[in-house]
């Protein structure tokens, strides 16, 4: 087959903007698995470092802690790629504005929790003295910025369910609606929680729940396009 018929016969190949679709809900699937195995990957090999008792954003400080900055900003930047590419492909119809948009913000709000890095406490990094420690600036910015995120990727989370519902395909609406729930009930326990356990436990869970379902999206959409 010559390259002028591979061209004619290739639908992707003939249309440019299909493919630039498909690169930016690339990033949507790659981004969650990278931002996940990065952090666990330093979560277990940090010294002090305890997944029961330490939420991953504190992996920013210390010696190493730029490699978390650096996972959180990358994280973001590929969320913002996706968020374009989720406009491309759902357009038109219901939720083609605002999914992109909230998902989009959870993409910045990852950007800038990497830039106001999280406080040290709890004995992390190691040397630090145990409880919370004072809270600065930087650190209220971070909680403020994931408070953001974390809010805009659960009410996506509903639009998106909302769309697939209206097109009468029942899984895809409830797993959507299922993960917002999830992980809304996982930020709640955190917040509230006061440190414990299963509150910090329940987070992790979480946020492995909402990054699965943006890649899982990204990668559904983009088998569609």
């Amino acid at each position: 087959m010559t390259q002028q018929t591979a061209r004619t016969t290739n639908p992707v190949a003939r249309d440019p903007r299909a493919s630039l679709t498909r690169s930016l809900l690339g990033c949507g699937v790659v981004a969650g698995p990278v931002y996940v195995a990065v952090s666990l990957a330093q979560a277990l090999t940090r010294e002090g470092f305890d997944l029961s008792r330490h939420a991953w954003s504190m992996l920013a400080n210390g010696g190493p802690g730029w490699i978390q900055i650096v996972n959180l900003v990358a994280a973001g930047l590929a969320s913002v790629a996706c968020a374009a590419g989720l406009r491309r492909a759902l357009s038109p119809g219901r939720g083609a504005t605002w999914a992109p948009r909230l998902v989009g913000a959870y993409g910045v709000s990852l950007v800038g929790a990497g830039i106001f890095r999280a406080d040290p406490g709890m004995g992390f990094p190691a040397g630090t003295p145990e409880g919370p420690g004072p809270v600065s600036w930087h650190g209220m910015l971070h909680f403020a910025c994931g408070a953001v995120g974390f809010l805009c990727v659960i009410v996506a989370c509903l639009v998106v369910g909302g769309r697939f519902a209206a097109e009468g395909r029942t899984g895809w609406a409830v797993l959507s609606r299922l993960a917002g729930g999830l992980f809304l009930a996982a930020f709640a326990a955190v917040a509230s929680g006061g440190g414990a356990v299963w509150a910090n436990l329940a987070f992790v869970a979480g946020i492995v729940v909402i990054w699965a379902w943006l890649s899982a999206l990204s990668l559904h959409l983009r088998r569609r396009t």
